[in-house]
């Protein structure tokens, strides 16, 4: 079997973002030109459950005040991994990130992450199953 790279991983990522993925509060201004909004928190956990490392969270502003937060990871040798950053119009500006331990339970969005969750590890089995030699061959 083929070893996951980072590439499988972001597109199953990618293909598992819908409007049920995000936060709910938000979920009537998400939309598929911009699939990435409000997909950071649910993303990071389960980029963290796939590859290990650190929680990161940024503070988001728009004219200088703070709005939201945004979480993205850091693997190994300071590696950081961002799939949702693109989400951001031009108003609003990302700084900061600190290191953010992860919850024992997850309980917001915790419907939210286990469905992104089980849609990117189908697609990762998929993909394995896939690629899986024949073994009449």
């Amino acid at each position: 079997m083929e070893p996951l790279l980072l590439t499988d991983v972001e597109a199953a990522v990618r293909a598992g973002w819908d409007a049920d993925t995000t936060t709910p509060e938000y979920r009537s201004r998400w939309s598929a030109d911009n699939p990435a909004r409000d997909q950071c928190g649910v993303t990071a956990l389960v980029i963290h459950d796939l590859l290990g490392g650190e929680l990161i969270r940024g503070e988001v502003s728009v004219g200088g005040e703070r709005v939201d937060f945004h979480w993205w990871n850091r693997l190994g040798m300071g590696i950081e991994v961002d799939l949702t950053r693109e989400q951001f119009e031009v108003h609003e500006t990302v700084s900061g990130g600190v290191v953010i331990e992860r919850p024992a339970e997850i309980v917001r969005l915790r419907a939210e992450y286990e469905l992104l969750r089980d849609r990117v590890l189908e697609r990762l089995r998929a993909r394995a199953r896939d690629e899986a030699p024949d073994p009449v061959a």
